[in-house]
């Protein structure tokens, strides 16, 4: 069966509207729709094509209809209009990630919190670590002679630190030259390679000294190895509350337990800028009956990060892509050039 421009205008008007109310979508609100230009009797026939062909489901207690994840991936596909940010959601995602890179560790957090709140669904935000990462400096920073703090930045330009209680004790007149020593040999280098150098170093350095420099190098590469993995931030959980779909409290707790439990499981496609998974297209089982539009932004040495929103099949497809692709620029920006984009004057 052909599928006329009329059934693709009756299904467009379908979704938006179902996406808009909630409630099942009948022959007289499309009539009305649509301008009075078809007859409901039309309609009520295009409509049983419709189901027959699946893009529309009807629910048994009422005689309207709703979209099917079929319904759904023809409007993504061919039947969206593809919206733009208004210069003042632009200026709010801008001011919602003014963050400095040395504040980078709360940075995914409340990227995730702003998206959540701009879209009203879940959302959650990723990392990737730089698989290459290296310390680009380090600094200790005596506190007496059993104790030290170890400082070391990363070649992102993040900074951690951490208390170091000695062995031995230490001349502290010594570390000036135990600094020198790990900014020489220690920086710049992989983490299997720092451990290979302090076996190089080992002869030149006396006992108490090698003590230090071991536990030094021990802090390092366990925070380079930590810093290397994928962090995941979810957010916005509860706004699945305030939607029809997850009255029923069961699905809701299932779906709120899997993004605070399981978010590895969340999707993260690797391949192009936006994906949009509907419904069955969600492999994971607690996600068969949402939708997941997933965005991907440029965080440097030829990595990406991804942010995403988790929500109901019936979802505004079109404004959440819109303030993803905007909140994807955002970060490339802010991770790329640690600015944000300028405003787009004259853009309503």
């Amino acid at each position: 069966m052909e599928l006329t421009e009329r059934k693709r205008q009756i299904l467009k008007v379908v979704v938006e509207d179902y996406v808009r109310t909630a409630e099942p979508v009948g022959s007289k609100t499309i009539a009305a729709r649509m301008g009075g230009s078809v007859s409901s009797a039309t309609i009520r026939n295009e409509l049983a094509d419709l189901v027959e062909l699946g893009y529309l489901e009807q629910p048994h207690t009422s005689a309207g209809r709703v979209p099917s994840p079929k319904g759904y991936r023809l409007y993504v596909n061919e039947l969206m209009e593809q919206q733009r940010l208004s210069v003042a959601e632009t200026e709010r995602i801008n001011a919602s990630l003014h963050l400095k890179m040395e504040e980078l560790d709360h940075l995914l957090s409340q990227a995730s919190r702003a998206v959540s709140s701009f879209v009203n669904y879940p959302a959650y935000v990723t990392a990737a670590g730089r698989k290459h990462l290296t310390a680009r400096r380090f600094d200790l920073l005596a506190v007496d002679e059993r104790s030290c703090i170890v400082v070391m930045m990363m070649g992102d330009n993040r900074v951690k630190s951490q208390l170091l209680r000695l062995q031995l004790k230490v001349d502290l007149e010594q570390m000036p030259t135990l600094v020198n020593l790990l900014n020489t040999h220690f920086t710049g280098i992989s983490v299997d390679e720092m451990n290979q150098e302090l076996m190089n170093v080992a002869e030149q350095v006396p006992p108490q000294l090698f003590l230090l420099l071991s536990q030094t190098i021990a802090y390092a590469v366990d925070a380079l190895e930590e810093a290397s993995q994928r962090e995941i931030v979810t957010a916005g959980a509860s706004q699945l509350l305030k939607l029809p779909e997850f009255r029923d409290a069961d699905k809701a707790h299932e779906l709120m337990s899997f993004l605070a439990d399981r978010k590895e499981s969340l999707p993260m496609p690797e391949d192009g800028p936006m994906k949009i998974l509907i419904g069955p297209e969600n492999v994971t089982e607690v996600l068969k009956d949402t939708s997941v539009v997933v965005a991907s932004y440029d965080i440097g040495d030829e990595m990406r990060g991804l942010i995403g929103v988790v929500g109901p099949t019936r979802m505004d497809y079109a404004t959440v892509a819109a303030r993803l692709s905007g909140f994807a620029d955002g970060l490339t920006r802010l991770f790329g050039k640690q600015e944000l984009p300028p405003k787009e004057e004259g853009k309503e």
